[in-house]
């Protein structure tokens, strides 16, 4: 029975670097929506049909990202790797809204952090449609699950 779902989320050590511990709440917490709640379906056919759970690990190495698939017995089953290119302005420009914004929670009035969490949103989510896109055909994945994959891409880019 298909069960189209990530139900854990691995960062690749050599892929991670120094995280404040404003990126590392980011972190954590995309982690835990991503496996409360997500839509992850490998396009692949598998010889024996196998359709989820996955487990998946994350790594960045010299400007791509492999997304290792991995079945709920932790067997693996195959790796994906994407370019990072067409994502570089986004998580560029990611990083900086959310240092404005992380500055603006410290020290500005609500309207102005509403209005920094408004453009972070949208770069977020405009980064999170490139990601769906850039997947199609290779995994199937929903708005929110694109969301929560951009950020964790976001972490493992920051030592780059």
């Amino acid at each position: 029975m298909a069960d189209p779902r990530i139900i854990d989320v691995q960062l690749d050590e050599t892929s991670l670097g120094w995280r404040s511990a404003d990126v590392e709440q980011e972190r954590r917490i995309a982690i835990f929506d991503l496996i409360e709640g997500n839509h992850f379906a490998p396009q692949r056919a598998y010889a024996d049909g196998y359709a989820g759970p996955y487990r998946i690990k994350l790594q960045s190495e010299e400007g791509r990202l492999g997304i290792h698939i991995h079945r709920e017995d932790d067997t693996h089953l195959e790796t994906l790797v994407l370019a990072l290119g067409r994502f570089r302005r986004p998580i560029k420009d990611y990083f900086a809204i959310c240092d404005s914004y992380y500055q603006a929670i410290r020290q500005s009035s609500p309207a102005q952090i509403e209005t920094v969490d408004m453009a972070r949103r949208g770069i977020h989510n405009e980064a999170a449609e490139l990601l769906k896109d850039r997947l199609d055909g290779k995994i199937e994945v929903d708005f929110d699950t694109a969301r929560r994959l951009f950020t964790l891409i976001c972490v493992l880019h920051i030592r780059n």
